[in-house]
């Protein structure tokens, strides 16, 4: 099995600023910035 630590890395910070979007967050613009970053993660990892 072959595992690349920055795609583990990149799909556990993805996981959890979903989670942490998921529980809500307060600041409009720290929610914007969390969206963007789960954008970016997810067009690295192809999961877009």
């Amino acid at each position: 099995m072959n595992v690349n630590c920055q795609e583990h890395r990149k799909s556990m910070e993805l996981l959890g600023l979903k989670l942490r979007l998921k529980e809500g967050i307060a600041d409009r613009e720290e929610r914007d910035e969390v969206k963007k970053r789960i954008a970016v993660l997810q067009k690295e990892l192809k999961l877009d």
